[in-house]
């Protein structure tokens, strides 16, 4: 041991001396004679902020008369001419009949053992922070309450943290209730959804507390008489229960179940907190932008037709799809309008932003619209005063808009289109996009629009078309054309495929559409879609109109 730089030591505890042999009284910088055989002497050359820390530890050994193993401690000591070195100790505790701790036996060992503990330090840390950038990449990409559960019971977290279940329960009219679990025993996730604030689980405890627990299972079969049935048929050896709290509020509770471990290091215990800190923020986050985007979801909604207008010899069919991607709401809309000499005007637009002004604006706008069309206005001049009017509301928001006046008897239309993409119709030979001349988009200032220097109304160049019997006629936003990664001509492509596909009947076309946009990964944008097709009076529709609420 000398050789090696080891030293030996024995702390007898009753009289409290301590006894060094040379090597280990080395270590303290030490000669035999400046030794007083006290322990005292020995935490005078221990650094300071060390000692907390190695009192804590022996007591607890001390206290524990089961604990023959003692326990281990590094520190740093000063020596006498300054410099700072690292140690190590080791020792066993031996006990009396009764149980009492007497003596300390033990070993000190210096140099290499520093590095040791620094090579199991930079694994730590390796392993800290490869657990907080796992969890911080997969709760970042989480928007919803759904989002965030996906996240908290995929392999991306449980991998990293090691543990082998998760369960996330929140509070609900004071009642638990589990609302994601991964890796739980079966009849647990079955019988255990919901439960009461007094339940004798720990998860109850937690939310009465606001304070973790590191439990073993012996803790669970202990003192934990509920839950121990459905553990012990497991493997299940600890767990971590945690309480979820942002800006002081208890959001909900965090456990985390693993399988061979024996305890939680205080290091462990420190990253789970933190861990757990993540996971509040994120839950708390989540839970905002639900209610927010419901909020907005429900303010665009309102702002739209609930039914669409019934219309003799016109079928229609619309929908709204808001976009996935944050929680504001758009400028998109759809209208249909009864017009003079039965006619019906079909409207789909688009303001500007995705905010509440972009909202208001449209939902100023679209009332204009009818407005204009009921006063019986050629679309050209309809779509020239909706300019004036956007202009004039004072906002820095321009509208995209096409506008078709349709005769459901003859099949006459008449289409304006304002910067908006040009309709898409469907007949017996296939499906294609029209190509309608455009105008610029709606509110653009005066002197900015080519070819129009001066005041007045902005022209706007009329399509005419004639719609057989049999054909069908669609009119949508841009969120149906673009999205990630395609461009406008792919999508109007895959418009002309999903428009021949379809079935015939109105409504189930609108939907055969939108589920081909629901699939796509990260829609950015709203979506409005119109589908208008003429109708002949028959048993069917005798009235010689059909409709569909708009969804």
């Amino acid at each position: 041991m000398e050789l090696n730089g080891i030293g030996g030591f024995v702390w007898d505890l009753p009289s409290a001396r301590v006894m060094l042999d040379p090597s280990a009284l080395a270590i303290f910088d030490l000669k035999p004679e400046e030794f007083d055989g006290q322990i005292s002497t020995l935490y005078d050359r221990i650094m300071p902020e060390e000692l907390p820390g190695i009192r804590a530890r022996a007591a607890d050994i001390l206290a524990n008369p089961r604990d023959s193993t003692g326990c281990g401690n590094y520190f740093r000591v000063r020596q006498s001419d300054g410099t700072i070195r690292w140690a190590h100790s080791q020792a066993a505790v031996l006990r009396d009949d009764a149980g009492n701790a007497v003596r300390a036996v033990g070993v000190l060992r210096t140099e290499l053992q520093y590095a040791e503990k620094q090579s199991i330090l930079e694994s730590d840390r390796r392993h800290q922070a490869g657990v907080v950038q796992a969890t911080t990449t997969a709760l970042s990409q989480a928007l919803s309450v759904e989002d965030v559960l996906a996240a908290l019971t995929s392999n991306q977290i449980l991998g990293p943290v090691g543990a082998v279940g998760i369960s996330l329960t929140v509070l609900e009219q004071n009642r638990l209730h589990r609302l994601a679990s991964a890796g739980m025993p079966s009849a647990y996730v079955r019988d255990m959804e919901y439960g009461r604030l007094d339940d004798d689980r720990p998860i109850a405890e937690v939310f009465q507390t606001r304070s973790p627990l590191f439990i073993t299972r012996e803790n669970i079969r202990a003192n934990y008489s509920m839950l121990w049935p459905y553990i012990k048929g497991t493997g299940f050896t600890v767990s971590a229960v945690l309480p979820l709290m942002a800006q002081a509020r208890l959001t909900g509770v965090l456990a985390i179940l693993y399988e061979g471990k024996r305890d939680f290091s205080p290091e462990e215990q420190n990253l789970l907190i933190a861990l757990s800190a993540t996971v509040a923020q994120s839950l708390q986050r989540a839970r905002l932008y639900d209610e927010e985007h419901a909020m907005a979801v429900g303010l665009q909604q309102a702002m739209l037709p609930a039914t669409i207008e019934a219309v003799p010899g016109v079928c229609v069919a619309a929908r709204y799809r808001p976009a996935r991607a944050g929680h504001q709401i758009g400028g998109d809309w759809y209208d249909v309008m009864p017009l003079p000499e039965g006619r019906v005007g079909l409207v789909v637009g688009d303001v500007q932003g995705h905010d509440i002004q972009a909202a208001a604006v449209m939902g100023q706008l679209r009332t204009a619209l009818r407005a204009y069309a009921s006063e019986g206005h050629s679309p050209a001049s309809l779509m020239s005063r909706a300019s004036t009017f956007l202009r004039d509301l004072n906002t820095d928001r321009l509208a995209t808009c096409v506008y078709v006046s349709l005769g459901p008897a003859t099949g006459h239309a008449e289409i304006v289109r304002a910067g908006h993409p040009s309709p898409h119709i469907r007949t017996v030979d296939g499906s294609a996009a029209l190509t309608v001349e455009g105008g610029p988009p709606l509110g653009l200032p005066l002197g900015l629009t080519p070819g129009q220097p001066d005041p007045g109304e902005i022209p706007y160049p009329v399509h005419y078309l004639h719609l057989g019997p049999r054909e069908t006629l669609l009119l949508c936003t841009d969120g149906l054309l673009e999205f990630h990664d395609t461009d406008m001509a792919a999508g109007e492509r895959q418009i002309e495929v999903l428009l021949d596909s379809g079935p015939g009947d109105l409504d189930q076309l609108a939907e055969h559409i939108v589920a081909s946009i629901e699939d796509r990964q990260g829609q950015e944008d709203d979506v409005a879609l119109l589908l208008a097709s003429r109708t002949a009076p028959g048993p069917a529709t005798a009235s010689g109109f059909c409709r569909y609420s708009a969804r």
